[in-house]
């Protein structure tokens, strides 16, 4: 069986579509966490996972084309309302708020994945 080499292009798309599932994976166990922190009682490490899961989406919106369409433009409003749930969490230590992030979250990162399936990534 001969194997097929990626082309540059191949490898790049690759490398981007992994580090993105990496981003939303990273995201929901941060986010799982800061619940776990919350629901003990430790602020310090709710706020310390909030801002890391914070980071990580302001990052994912940060990097969206917006030029390319209407997916671009929901995922940005989708990772707006993201961002003011978590800050709704960390500083009102809202724990429905965190649970309304964690749910988009893993909406988006279960979407994500089962793309890479389609495409066999």
């Amino acid at each position: 069986m001969q194997e097929q080499e990626l082309s540059s292009p191949d490898v790049n798309e690759l490398n981007r579509i992994k580090t993105i599932s990496m981003l939303y994976e990273g995201a929901s166990n941060f986010t799982k966490i800061a619940r776990k922190k919350m629901e003990v009682g430790d602020s310090t490490g709710r706020s310390h996972y909030i801002r890391k899961t914070s980071a990580i989406i302001k990052e994912l919106s940060g990097s969206l084309n917006m030029d390319s369409g209407e997916i671009s433009r929901n995922l940005k409003r989708l990772y707006d309302f993201v961002i003011m749930s978590l800050v709704t969490a960390e500083t009102q230590n809202d724990l429905k708020a965190l649970s309304d992030a964690e749910k988009v979250i893993e909406i988006l990162e279960s979407a994500w994945k089962e793309m890479q399936e389609v495409k066999k990534y």
